[in-house]
């Protein structure tokens, strides 16, 4: 007897002489029959699961369903669901396993050898499958799945396409360890990874936010060592020296996009550990994509200063602060508003972050012996408007840039201070000539990352007066503020932040300010005469924001020292 379901109408009814074609077309093709009835029916998604369920007697499960629905991963891991094609849920009583293919004869074979209880059997849709793990992949993470398994096996090198699948598809602990730990730290977009050694353990930590969380331990001196010696594999490094500090680079891919890893290997007593910089380049190539002073959180007076000074038509532009303090990010943000096409802008740096339409980026090779101040000499015979110099590190790239400033050309770099005044010291200690160098500078911008408030779990709440008092706050000033804080929640990931935005302190100079530095007058008379000129300083700038209720007190003091 041939069982037929009736469709809907104008279509074609599935009955077993169509199932049978389409499994010898699937065969055929290498194909799933799923795929070959969609293709051939014109049936929607609904339409087709419906139809297979009655003719193969095996109730639907629909998206909507699978929402209400709580995965059991901790029976099925997420990789192997994957892997076989089927998700594992807890309801009631029972578990339902949806899977997407019934026609699969290995599948039945490895589920009843598979599960030690009774599982009710359920048909979804392949792509209603595909949307779910999905959706399930942004929230969880691959470490978690590998940080207690498996032996060690032979480490593999090379660049690899990372995901959940393929990362716990792997037969080696240290690879599948290492691999976790890249994939959850960019997922979490984190900028560095910090691979910390410690007795018998390895701490692993990601900068997030510009601030170090714990993620986990490692348990095992050798597993440890490993770690660290596939580290170096990848990053093309020595890994019989453990004695002295080495550098390298790698890149992997996730999701289909290339990711640049800048690793640093510093030995301890304890054996070796590891730093590694994040370097997403599609994204940031897609935030810098018509990036603006305004998109980076500086108040109006400094983003008026900054565009003020990046509009001159020659001098010396310089942007200061300790690394992650996005000062690359301010100088690409300036020359993307000047860059209009009729100015030839170069670059040098190490590395190139950032890519720009319109402007010629040159990385620092100091292997091949093309360093900032070799590339700066070939850059002023390229007949060049304006120069970016990545960082002033050694006296002889300060002389040059300087020059090129003095010779009609807008120079914007970055130097590592403290503050607009510590620069002063800087070039001081660099043997600059005082006056050549006041003479090209047009000002100085000093700039913070403060993280801000998750909007989702901040509540009012005033800090102890012993705290209040200790951050310079006047009691007559303590009813100006919107004290807050974050309690943490899943939109923060238990933070209680969420974003940062940049405050700067901008020193433009003047006659008077000039005049003080080629004196070598004391930075008190400087920082006087800087205030009267509309200097307003970094911490002022970090009150601000706790004044207005977008970050804690305790961010503030984090970020900024008080006077």
């Amino acid at each position: 007897m041939i069982e037929t379901v009736i469709s809907s109408e104008n279509k074609k009814p599935i009955d077993v002489n169509h199932l049978a074609e389409a499994r010898q077309k699937a065969v055929s093709q290498g194909v799933s029959v799923i795929q070959i009835l969609q293709d051939t029916g014109g049936y929607s998604p609904d339409e087709l699961t419906q139809q297979l369920g009655e003719l193969l007697h095996m109730p639907v499960v629909e998206m909507r369903t699978i929402h209400t629905l709580s995965p059991a991963f901790d029976l099925l891991p997420f990789a192997e669901a994957i892997m076989h094609e089927c998700a594992l849920f807890r309801r009631e009583k029972t578990y339902l396993l949806a899977v997407s293919n019934p026609f699969s004869s290995k599948l039945r074979a490895w589920a009843e050898e598979r599960f030690d209880m009774a599982v009710e059997w359920h048909l979804v849709h392949p792509a209603d499958l595909t949307a779910f793990f999905a959706q399930q992949e942004k929230t969880m993470r691959a470490m978690d799945q590998v940080l207690p398994s498996a032996e060690l096996d032979k480490i593999q090198s090379g660049i690899e396409d990372l995901s959940l699948k393929s990362i716990n598809e792997g037969t080696s602990q240290v690879v599948r360890l290492v691999h976790s730990t890249l994939y959850d730290a960019h997922k979490s977009q984190a900028s560095d990874i910090h691979l910390e050694m410690a007795i018998g353990a390895l701490s692993i930590k990601y900068r997030i936010d510009g601030v170090l969380t714990s993620i986990g331990v490692i348990q095992g001196a050798d597993l440890a060592e490993q770690v660290i010696s596939r580290i170096k594999v990848m990053s093309e490094l020595d890994i019989a020296e453990r004695r002295v500090p080495q550098d390298g680079r790698f890149k992997i891919s996730i999701q289909g996009r290339e990711i640049d890893f800048r690793v640093s290997i510093m030995p301890s007593i304890f054996g070796e550990d590891a730093v590694l910089r994040i370097l997403d380049r599609q994204a940031l190539s897609d935030h810098i994509e018509g990036l603006t002073l305004n998109q980076l959180g500086f108040n109006a007076a400094a983003i008026a200063s900054i565009r003020r000074l990046s509009s001159e038509p020659y001098g010396m532009l310089l942007v200061t602060g300790p690394t992650g303090s996005g000062k690359t990010t301010s100088l690409y943000a300036a020359i993307s508003e000047v860059n209009k096409g009729s100015d030839k802008i170069i670059t040098i740096e190490d590395p190139i972050e950032y890519q720009l339409p319109g402007v010629l980026q040159i990385p620092v090779n100091e292997k091949k012996g093309l360093t900032f101040a070799r590339g700066l000499r070939s850059i002023l015979r390229h007949d060049p408007d304006k120069i970016m110099v990545g960082e002033i590190r050694d006296s002889e790239t300060a002389q040059i840039a300087i020059q090129a400033a003095l010779t009609g050309h807008l120079v914007f770099t970055t130097v590592h201070a403290n503050n607009v005044f510590d620069v002063i010291g800087r070039f001081s200690h660099m043997g600059v000539d005082p006056y050549s160098f006041v003479s090209a500078l047009n000002g100085i911008a000093a700039q913070r990352l403060v993280r801000l408030l998750c909007p989702h779990c901040s509540v009012d709440e005033r800090p102890d007066e012993s705290i209040i008092a200790d951050s310079g706050i006047a009691a007559d000033e303590v009813q100006q503020f919107k004290f807050r804080s974050g309690k943490g929640c899943g939109q923060c990931r238990g933070s209680g932040y969420r974003g940062r935005n940049a405050i700067a302190e901008i020193l433009i100079l003047n006659d008077e300010i000039r005049e003080l530095i080629v004196a070598q007058e004391p930075i008190r008379r400087i920082k006087e005469a800087a205030r009267n000129n509309g200097t307003r300083f970094l911490r002022e700038a970090a009150l601000d924001m706790v004044r207005q209720g977008l970050t804690s007190l305790e961010e503030a003091n984090r970020v900024t020292i008080v006077a």
